[in-house]
């Protein structure tokens, strides 16, 4: 088992794998996150975000889903230096744009950028919500039930700050960006990519990447332009 986590073809399948779980995630992430443009008054994304908070199993999954990004991470970082070390030398630049995809060819890069991303997003939600608390997250009753006015949190960092909507905008196009090729080739890694489905699942990635990085540059445009009101 060890042998298999330290070959190159263990890891391309550690990363696979850890690559799906977080897409799953982000598919789930980005439905709780659109109920902020479908209610004004907040009640259903306060609903979302306090079922989130609460739910037991979501509670288990939590450390699980933080050790799936810790894990993608690093076997990205070292994947790209095993590639790395069986190239010591530079090889002559050709070009490869017929070949491969620029997603392809900066999947490092794009990842960084949405690992920053990522962070930021974290302290500008997740560990207000979780840990240090805000004034605009008073309570609020929705249908009988006590909870976190989120809601408020959210709409208003994105209608006070234009700069931080667009950080988002841009987060969520690198997001899909990195996706559109990550999608299809986790799966052509499980050996899922026989000639009639590998098209299939870079099509099915495409339009996966484009509906996460339209939703999520949708919401800070909505505050942004007024579209609460």
């Amino acid at each position: 088992m060890s042998k298999f986590l330290t070959a190159s073809i263990g890891r391309k399948f550690i990363m696979s794998v850890s690559g799906l779980f977080l897409m799953v995630f982000i598919a789930v992430h980005l439905g709780i996150n659109l109920l902020l443009i479908f209610d004004d008054s907040g009640d259903l994304f306060n609903q979302g975000a306090h079922f989130m908070a609460t739910n037991p199993l979501i509670k288990v999954m939590e450390p699980v889903l933080g050790l799936g990004f810790i894990v993608h991470i690093l076997w990205s970082f070292m994947l790209e230096y095993q590639n790395w070390k069986a190239r010591p030398v530079k090889y002559a630049k050709k070009n490869m744009s017929g070949a491969s995809t620029w997603a392809s060819r900066n999947m490092l890069v794009l990842g960084g950028l949405v690992l920053v991303f990522l962070i930021i997003h974290i302290l500008d939600f997740f560990v207000k919500m979780k840990f240090t608390g805000h004034h605009l997250l008073e309570e609020v009753v929705v249908k009988g039930v006590h909870m976190e006015n989120a809601y408020a949190l959210v709409s208003t960092a994105f209608i006070q700050s234009t700069a931080l909507g667009i950080f988002y905008i841009i987060g969520g196009i690198l997001l899909g960006v990195h996706l559109s090729h990550g999608f299809w080739s986790s799966f052509q890694t499980l050996g899922l990519n026989n000639k009639y489905w590998l098209k299939r699942w870079q099509v099915i990635g495409q339009i996966y990447a484009v509906v996460v990085a339209l939703g999520f540059a949708i919401i800070p445009l909505y505050f942004m332009f007024g579209l609460n009101n």
